[in-house]
């Protein structure tokens, strides 16, 4: 006689249906909600001192790209095929005036006009009427802008506060390493969607459970206080302050800030008093890809790649085994190992993921603003506006009796 399970099936995987991601939310491509989303924002692209004589291949938001600088300085962005016979502009040499095809030798500004045809020399106004497909770029903070929006909606490129009237012992430092998400310097594609990476900054509780109780202190061990969190709108995107009350009595509120699209400040992991001195960008490549860039103010004699949130290891992550990052996982194990693009279909979010579904909200609020023609939060249209003001940093209530409070700058 057939045996039976008593078991009901009760939450069994036999039988799901397919699980699915939020398209809406992470897919980037040119036409797709999100896509056009970042397209009205400024982007870096590349960090300045990386572009010399050779265009360099890059991929933003989906799209295969040239980068150049010519040999007066300017940078400029363009489409990576010839617009003459489709050949392959990572071929081409920088001139004065701009960047010449390797086929024909068609040679183009940084605004795409050609300025030389050398097999057409009697035909003027076919020249006049050529033009390589090009995006607009600008360089900040040293690093590579572009906007691939549309033309009648391009934004100013923001200035930030805590990046401007830089002190004489302070130097603004780049960089586009993956410290961030727990790798190092030798991988800077990170290989996930953008979101994954981007509402994590907004979940502080996987800090007390993640970084610390799970796999021991890989940042400040202070930061395994639970925290009290409360998540605000800010005018840029959003906010949390976490409040703990510190080991030597003192009162901190660590607020961390997210800004659209695509932007974060994190205070620093020494929990010293006073603002953020670190912001980056998390730049969709594609679905299933994103590259970080970030700027720190750092001493003037400063030297290398500021570890803006790295993890406080024995070893670089580059060096680790795979037995040791299963023994230490960190962000870059957890958000990779939601795959490239995570399902959000199968999610079952709580009450301490509030930072995330109001991210997620205002997400898609923007989404459907700019679907409707309007303009998104963070973006203006004014040249005279001032620096926007971030917010971000750790910030002490009391300060123990034998410190001084610095004021917040």
């Amino acid at each position: 006689m057939a045996q039976t399970s008593q078991d009901d099936g009760t939450g069994s995987a036999y039988g799901r249906p397919p699980q699915t991601h939020d398209a809406e939310l992470t897919e980037v491509g040119s036409g797709t909600p999100c896509g056009e989303l970042m397209r009205r924002y400024w982007q870096p692209v590349e960090l300045s001192e990386r572009l010399g004589v050779r265009p360099m291949t890059i991929r933003v938001l989906g799209e295969d790209l040239i980068l150049f600088r010519d040999l007066q300085g300017r940078p400029g962005l363009i489409t990576p095929r010839c617009i003459h016979r489709g050949a392959p502009m990572s071929f081409a040499k920088v001139e004065d005036g701009g960047i010449r095809c390797p086929y024909h030798g068609w040679l183009f500004d940084t605004e795409g006009k050609c300025l030389d045809q050398p097999c057409e020399k009697d035909r003027p106004e076919f020249r006049a009427r050529t033009r390589q497909p090009w995006y607009p770029v600008e360089e900040r903070y040293g690093l590579v802008f572009a906007y691939l929006g549309p033309p009648g909606k391009k934004p100013i490129l923001p200035r930030w506060a805590p990046f401007e009237d830089i002190a004489a012992d302070e130097k603004i430092v780049p960089d586009a390493a993956s410290f961030s998400v727990g790798g190092d310097e030798t991988a800077e594609l990170i290989p996930w969607n953008w979101l994954q990476d981007w509402e994590n900054t907004m979940d502080p509780f996987h800090v007390v459970i993640l970084h610390s109780s799970f796999s021991g202190p890989q940042f400040n061990p202070k930061m395994a206080i639970m925290p009290d969190v409360v998540w605000d709108h800010t005018p840029l995107g959003l906010q949390y302050l976490a409040h703990r009350k510190m080991p030597d009595g003192r009162k901190m509120d660590r607020i961390t800030h997210v800004m659209f699209p695509n932007l974060r400040s994190v205070p620093n992991i020494e929990l010293s008093h006073g603002i953020a001195e670190s912001m980056g960008w998390l730049v969709p490549t594609d679905d299933t890809h994103h590259r970080t860039f970030h700027i720190t103010r750092m001493p003037l004699d400063y030297e290398g790649v500021p570890m803006v949130t790295a993890p406080m290891l024995e070893k670089k992550w580059s060096d680790m085994t795979d037995e040791e990052r299963w023994m230490t996982p960190g962000d870059w194990e957890i958000q990779k190992g939601q795959g490239p693009i995570t399902l959000h279909s199968e999610e079952q979010l709580a009450a301490s993921d509030r930072g995330v579904v109001m991210l997620r909200r205002l997400l898609r609020e923007q989404i459907g603003l700019v679907q409707q023609g309007g303009d998104p939060i963070g973006v203006h249209f004014d040249p005279a506006a001032p620096a926007y003001h971030i917010g971000a940093g750790n910030f002490y209530r009391e300060m123990a009796a034998a410190e001084t409070q610095d004021p917040v700058r």
